[in-house]
C-alpha cells in the first residue's frame, strides 16, 4: 500500500526555517549534506517521523518562486492562541484572525513561514 512519507520545501535560511517549525511543535530529526550542493533538514512532529524535508541549496541567492498550484500544509495544534503568540514574538502574524469554517468546527488560520509557504494551523477540538 502506498504511503505519503514527506513534503519538501526549498528554503533560504536553515536556522530561520528550523526555528519557525520548532515553534509549531516540530523537532529537527537530522541534517543530511548532499555533497557540497545542498543540505536537507528533516523535521517531524513528536513520534511521527520525518514528514517535512527542508532543502537549503548552497549558493542560491534569489528567493524561490512559490508558484500558483501549491497551497499549504496543515498542522493540528492543542493551543492555537499559544502558537500564534509565540509566532507573534517573531513578527509573524496570521493572514487573518482565527475562524471556523462551520458551526462547532475547529478554529483555524494561516501563517507564512520565513520563505512564504503557507501553513494552516488547526486547533484540535476537545475530546
Amino acid at each position: 500500500m502506498p504511503e505519503l512519507i514527506h513534503t519538501c520545501y526549498r528554503i533560504a535560511d536553515i536556522d530561520r526555517s528550523v526555528d519557525f517549525y520548532r515553534r509549531l511543535g516540530f523537532e529537527e530529526l537530522r541534517r543530511m549534506p548532499i555533497r557540497d550542493e545542498a543540505t536537507n533538514v528533516f523535521m517531524g512532529l513528536p513520534g511521527d517521523g520525518a514528514r517535512l524535508e527542508l532543502t537549503y541549496n548552497h549558493g542560491q541567492d534569489e528567493p524561490y518562486d512559490l508558484g500558483t498550484g501549491y497551497n499549504h500544509i496543515a498542522v493540528a495544534l492543542e493551543d492555537l492562541d499559544g502558537a500564534l503568540a509565540g509566532l507573534a514574538e517573531q513578527g509573524i502574524e496570521p493572514e487573518k484572525p482565527p475562524y471556523t469554517v462551520s458551526e462547532g468546527g475547529s478554529r483555524l488560520c494561516f501563517v507564512r513561514d520565513p520563505d512564504g509557504y503557507r501553513v494552516e494551523l488547526i486547533e484540535k477540538l476537545p475530546n
